[in-house]
């Protein structure tokens, strides 16, 4: 079933209304959907690189209004919906662990979650689920989602389609590396 989602969200690049299918996948990736809006960017910008800024920032304001879904769905709907998405996820048994320290982590946990290839609709689910102040969860959804989308617009609008296997096969791993680095460089400033 992956696979014919991935297929059918792959075709949709093509589509004369990819912009508006890139801004419901981006959406709907935010809360339920398994397939990240990269694999529609990418084609879209390669196509025309000219509109990679837009195609970048439809995808980070439907990403991030997406992300409000999500928060929703844990705030207001956790035991009937977010719960068994969490549970589809892999993620049921660390919830309530998890629960007890992510909101005094939870700018960090959105971040780490907006950049990498750590899934982005558990993090919202969990900051409604949490409670975790909106304010800081917007902000810090729209500082990740874009830093992600533009970074890869621009390698893209830069290089062309010699990147795109960089960044299909390892710009999570480089996002990884580069929030790693950076917690442990805060760490090292409060140490100091």
């Amino acid at each position: 079933m992956l696979r014919r989602l991935y297929d059918w969200t792959m075709a949709q690049a093509d589509h004369p209304r990819a912009l508006w299918v890139l801004a419901v996948v981006a959406f709907i990736e935010s809360s339920v959907f398994p397939i990240p809006p990269d694999v529609l960017m990418i084609p879209m910008i390669l196509a025309a690189p000219h509109r990679a800024w837009l195609i970048a920032g439809v995808a980070t304001l439907s990403s991030v209004a997406g992300g409000v879904l999500g928060y929703g769905i844990g705030f207001f709907f956790y035991e009937s919906i977010g719960a068994p998405i969490l549970e589809s996820l892999g993620k049921g048994d660390a919830m309530l662990e998890f629960n007890d320290r992510f909101n005094d982590v939870g700018f960090w946990a959105v971040l780490i979650a907006g950049l990498t290839p750590f899934p982005y609709k558990v993090i919202t689910i969990m900051s409604g689920w949490t409670a975790m102040p909106f304010v800081t969860f917007i902000v810090t959804s729209i500082l990740a989602r874009s830093l992600r989308f533009f970074i890869v617009a621009g390698l893209l609008r830069m290089f062309g389609a010699p990147i795109r296997g960089f960044i299909e096969e390892r710009l999570g791993l480089v996002f990884t590396v580069f929030v790693i680095m950076l917690l442990g460089g805060f760490y090292l400033v409060r140490l100091l």
